[in-house]
């Protein structure tokens, strides 16, 4: 499964700094209490960081892509639930790539 010892070794390091990232902010946030302005600021990240890796896809993929799209920003409009709309997206880009 893995070519060398350098890419578990890459992988494992990948994991801990991810770990590490996670248990920082809970550590930070645990010592301090945040303003409401960051409280505003931090409800609003994740879905620009969401944008920021959607964005691009749909400005340089192709059709299915916008058909994904579409089919979870219909189904998150009417729903809200997020593991549905997601299931939507990619149903509906995976029978767009069949229909090509």
């Amino acid at each position: 499964m893995f070519d060398n010892a350098s890419t578990l070794w890459a992988i494992a390091a990948m994991a801990v700094v991810t770990l590490l990232c996670r248990c920082g902010g809970y550590f930070l946030f645990s010592r301090m209490t945040p303003s409401p302005w960051l409280r505003k600021a931090l409800a609003h990240l994740p879905g620009c960081i969401f944008a920021a890796y959607v964005l691009p896809a749909l400005l340089v993929g192709p059709a299915r892509n916008w058909a994904g799209a579409a089919a979870t920003l219909v189904v998150m409009a009417c729903f809200r639930n997020l593991g549905l709309s997601i299931a939507a997206g990619v149903a509906a880009a995976w029978v767009a790539s069949l229909a090509v």
